[in-house]
């Protein structure tokens, strides 16, 4: 978690800390698939590591007003909360997906940063209806 202001947290801005748990374990869960189905193998290990590659490059910050989401430290989407209509988080004893619904949109992003910091957010700044 890293607080770019001291003001109070429901305006404190919050990134997420990156978490490998999924990617990693798409990784290692490919290499016996290897030797047994070399096809589905090489597809669920190529997906993990595209999500590794996302857990690296990408981060969540929760502001006063919207999710933004970065790039390489490069702001590439906002999500402002008054557009939200609801939010899940997919299988919670593992996460593995987070859910939101915009007036407009439904988006699905798999759980590439902290969860338990991610559900902490959401419940902050934008309690379910």
């Amino acid at each position: 978690m890293t607080a770019t202001t001291p003001t109070p947290a429901s305006v404190q801005t919050i990134e997420l800390a990156p978490s490998y748990t999924l990617p990693s374990a798409l990784v290692f869960a490919a290499i016996p698939l290897l030797l047994l189905k070399p096809y589905l193998g090489t597809a669920i290990s190529l997906f993990g590591l595209f999500l590794l590659f996302q857990t690296a490059t990408i981060r969540l910050q929760f502001t006063e007003n919207a999710l933004d989401i970065y790039r390489f430290g490069t702001l590439i989407r906002r999500f402002p909360y008054q557009e939200w209509q609801n939010w899940r988080i997919f299988w919670p004893p593992v996460p593995i997906l987070f859910y939101f619904r915009e007036i407009k949109s439904i988006h699905f992003l798999p759980i590439l940063f902290d969860p338990k910091m991610l559900r902490t957010c959401l419940e902050q700044r934008c309690p379910r209806k």
